[in-house]
Protein backbone atom coordinates (compact mmCIF):
# COMPACT_ATOMS: atom_id res chain seq x y z
CA UNK A 1 0.00 0.00 0.00
CA UNK A 2 1.60 3.09 -0.70
CA UNK A 3 1.06 6.25 1.74
CA UNK A 4 1.80 9.73 2.23
CA UNK A 5 1.69 11.88 5.49
CA UNK A 6 2.33 15.80 5.55
CA UNK A 7 2.08 17.88 8.37
CA UNK A 8 1.75 21.61 6.76
CA UNK A 9 0.86 25.81 8.09
CA UNK A 10 -0.25 26.07 4.78
CA UNK A 11 -3.56 26.19 4.03
CA UNK A 12 -5.11 22.93 2.40
CA UNK A 13 -5.60 23.23 -1.29
CA UNK A 14 -8.05 20.34 -2.22
CA UNK A 15 -8.09 21.14 -5.97
CA UNK A 16 -4.02 20.68 -6.16
CA UNK A 17 -4.37 17.24 -4.46
CA UNK A 18 -6.96 15.96 -6.38
CA UNK A 19 -4.31 16.88 -9.18
CA UNK A 20 -1.53 15.46 -7.94
CA UNK A 21 -3.24 11.99 -7.71
CA UNK A 22 -2.03 9.52 -9.67
CA UNK A 23 -3.97 7.75 -12.65
CA UNK A 24 -6.86 5.47 -11.05
CA UNK A 25 -6.48 2.89 -13.50
CA UNK A 26 -7.54 -0.11 -11.20
CA UNK A 27 -9.28 1.57 -8.60
CA UNK A 28 -13.05 1.20 -8.17
CA UNK A 29 -13.03 4.25 -4.84
CA UNK A 30 -11.63 7.16 -4.02
CA UNK A 31 -12.96 7.94 -0.50
CA UNK A 32 -11.70 11.78 0.33
CA UNK A 33 -12.56 13.24 3.39
CA UNK A 34 -12.11 16.84 4.50
CA UNK A 35 -12.08 17.54 8.39
CA UNK A 36 -13.37 21.56 9.03
CA UNK A 37 -13.03 23.63 11.94
CA UNK A 38 -16.62 24.91 13.08
CA UNK A 39 -18.19 27.88 15.05
CA UNK A 40 -18.64 26.05 17.88
CA UNK A 41 -15.99 24.15 19.65
CA UNK A 42 -17.37 22.21 23.53
CA UNK A 43 -20.41 24.62 22.64
CA UNK A 44 -18.73 27.36 23.19
CA UNK A 45 -18.13 30.19 19.69
CA UNK A 46 -14.61 29.90 18.46
CA UNK A 47 -12.71 31.82 16.01
CA UNK A 48 -9.67 29.14 14.97
CA UNK A 49 -8.18 26.64 16.26
CA UNK A 50 -4.30 26.37 17.28
CA UNK A 51 -3.14 22.59 16.09
CA UNK A 52 0.57 21.97 17.67
CA UNK A 53 2.44 18.52 16.75
CA UNK A 54 5.09 16.14 17.97
CA UNK A 55 6.27 15.88 14.33
CA UNK A 56 8.54 12.95 15.10
CA UNK A 57 5.89 10.94 17.00
CA UNK A 58 3.00 11.81 14.72
CA UNK A 59 4.97 10.42 11.74
CA UNK A 60 6.08 7.19 13.70
CA UNK A 61 2.37 6.87 15.33
CA UNK A 62 1.04 7.19 11.58
CA UNK A 63 3.73 4.56 10.06
CA UNK A 64 1.96 2.10 12.69
CA UNK A 65 -1.70 2.91 11.52
CA UNK A 66 -0.89 2.89 7.83
CA UNK A 67 0.49 -0.68 8.48
CA UNK A 68 -2.51 -1.70 10.28
CA UNK A 69 -4.96 -0.20 7.42
CA UNK A 70 -2.37 -2.40 4.77
CA UNK A 71 -3.01 -5.81 7.11
CA UNK A 72 -7.02 -4.93 7.66
CA UNK A 73 -8.26 -3.81 4.08
CA UNK A 74 -7.59 -4.06 0.48
CA UNK A 75 -6.80 -0.38 0.18
CA UNK A 76 -4.00 1.02 -2.61
CA UNK A 77 -3.19 4.31 -1.32
CA UNK A 78 -3.96 6.85 1.80
CA UNK A 79 -2.77 10.29 1.72
CA UNK A 80 -3.26 12.64 4.65
CA UNK A 81 -2.43 15.93 5.13
CA UNK A 82 -2.61 17.42 8.87
CA UNK A 83 -2.52 21.49 9.52
CA UNK A 84 -0.49 22.95 12.25
CA UNK A 85 -0.61 26.31 13.50
CA UNK A 86 -3.52 28.51 13.27
CA UNK A 87 -6.78 26.85 11.37
CA UNK A 88 -9.62 29.50 11.16
CA UNK A 89 -13.25 28.49 11.51
CA UNK A 90 -14.49 27.30 7.92
CA UNK A 91 -11.03 25.94 7.03
CA UNK A 92 -9.79 22.32 6.33
CA UNK A 93 -7.48 21.09 9.21
CA UNK A 94 -7.56 17.47 7.61
CA UNK A 95 -7.40 16.17 4.41
CA UNK A 96 -8.03 12.50 3.43
CA UNK A 97 -7.77 10.19 0.90
CA UNK A 98 -8.20 6.45 0.18
CA UNK A 99 -8.24 4.70 -2.53
CA UNK A 100 -9.27 1.27 -2.73
CA UNK A 101 -10.86 -1.15 -5.16
CA UNK A 102 -14.01 -1.37 -3.55
CA UNK A 103 -16.57 1.11 -1.77
CA UNK A 104 -16.74 -0.45 1.72
CA UNK A 105 -13.03 -0.80 2.23
CA UNK A 106 -12.57 2.45 1.39
CA UNK A 107 -15.48 3.29 3.81
CA UNK A 108 -14.02 1.18 6.60
CA UNK A 109 -10.75 2.16 6.64
CA UNK A 110 -11.25 6.00 6.44
CA UNK A 111 -13.68 5.58 9.12
CA UNK A 112 -10.85 3.43 11.21
CA UNK A 113 -7.89 5.54 10.46
CA UNK A 114 -9.87 8.67 11.70
CA UNK A 115 -10.68 7.43 14.88
CA UNK A 116 -7.42 6.36 15.69
CA UNK A 117 -5.78 9.20 14.80
CA UNK A 118 -8.18 11.56 16.89
CA UNK A 119 -7.31 8.71 19.94
CA UNK A 120 -3.23 8.08 19.53
CA UNK A 121 -1.59 11.14 17.25
CA UNK A 122 -0.17 13.17 19.50
CA UNK A 123 -1.66 16.37 17.52
CA UNK A 124 -3.15 18.78 20.14
CA UNK A 125 -5.81 21.58 19.72
CA UNK A 126 -6.06 24.26 21.64
CA UNK A 127 -9.89 26.67 20.63
CA UNK A 128 -9.48 30.29 20.34
CA UNK A 129 -12.37 31.72 21.74
CA UNK A 130 -14.53 34.38 19.72
CA UNK A 131 -14.34 37.97 21.45
CA UNK A 132 -17.68 38.56 23.50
Amino acid sequence: MEHQLQLTETPLDEAALLRARPPLTETGAVLTFAGVVRRLEAEQPIVAIDYEAYRDMVVHQFDHLFKTVEKRWPVQAVRLVHRVGRVRVGEASLWLEVRAPHRQDAFEASQWLIGEMKRRIPIWKRPQPAEP
